[in-house]
């Protein structure tokens, strides 16, 4: 804290002016590297519906729902091609395998962290304080529907741009000879289809923690005499690391024959 020269040297206190919105959504855009012609667009995907519930009927707010419809289709559409032109090389199964590694909840909400979505994101006060701001799922929604706002306000081709320089570095770092077990509930699936036997069944054991940072455990069921447990952040997460067990136990059994 700086003094002001006098009288027994009295301290200054320095007062910091609150960001406004339209500053923080100018930060945002930056980071993003994208200026919107139509900022309702921006604000609209950047508020929840337990904002816009809240807002008064006068002022009529839109959530980010729909637009989170959209960009899911809009990025799973540009992952693909990406895909497509970085593998040429690949099968129908492993283009597959690897969209579904990338159009994912865990990899749109660890970019949408990267762009500081969740700072500004449009909340409800309750929402806020139980942990909105980092939830794994409404950061993924807000990224979805970030992507849709921009395919609406200047078309598919600047989607395209900037979902190729967020993607860029992931589609890279592909391992191919690990694609087949980024989705692991699919290849598990495949097997047990390849082999004759039920699908895999899941059960949720136990959920604890705070909504901002639950924990749940789920079984997996492949045949009768193969099970396995995984634990993560969201149910989907959970039921992925437990097919992943199961997978590794099936290979095991497998190398001993």
């Amino acid at each position: 804290m700086d003094l002001v020269p006098g009288e027994d040297a009295v301290p200054a206190i320095r007062y910091h002016r609150p960001v406004t919105r339209d500053e923080q959504l100018t930060s945002f855009e930056t980071v993003l590297g994208y200026r919107f012609r139509d900022r309702g667009l921006l604000e609209r995907a950047l508020t929840h519906s337990s904002y816009a519930n809240e807002a008064p009927r006068s002022e009529a707010l839109k959530d980010n729902e729909t637009l989170e419809f959209l960009g899911d289709s809009v990025l799973g559409f540009l992952v693909a091609e990406m895909l497509f032109e970085a593998f040429p090389g690949f099968r129908e199964g492993q283009l597959s395998k690897a969209r579904s590694h990338l159009v994912s909840e865990p990899s749109f909400a660890r970019i949408a962290r990267e762009l500081g979505i969740g700072e500004a994101l449009l909340l409800a006060a309750g929402e806020s304080r139980s942990g909105g701001r980092v939830r794994e799922s409404l950061l993924a929604d807000a990224f979805e529907a970030v992507f849709a706002a921009i395919t609406l306000d200047a078309g598919l081709g600047a989607a395209r741009d900037i979902a190729r320089t967020l993607f860029a570095g992931t589609v890279a770092d592909l391992d191919p000879g690990e694609l087949s077990f980024h989705d692991y509930k699919t290849t598990l699936q495949e097997l047990a289809q390849g082999e004759g036997k039920p699908l895999p069944s899941y059960r949720l054991l136990s959920e604890s923690g705070p909504d901002h940072r639950k924990e749940f455990v789920f079984e997996v069921v492949y045949d009768e005499g193969l099970s396995a447990m995984g634990t993560g952040a969201t149910k989907k997460e959970a039921q992925r690391q437990a097919a992943k067990a199961a997978l590794a136990i099936r290979l095991e059994r497998a190398t001993r024959i």
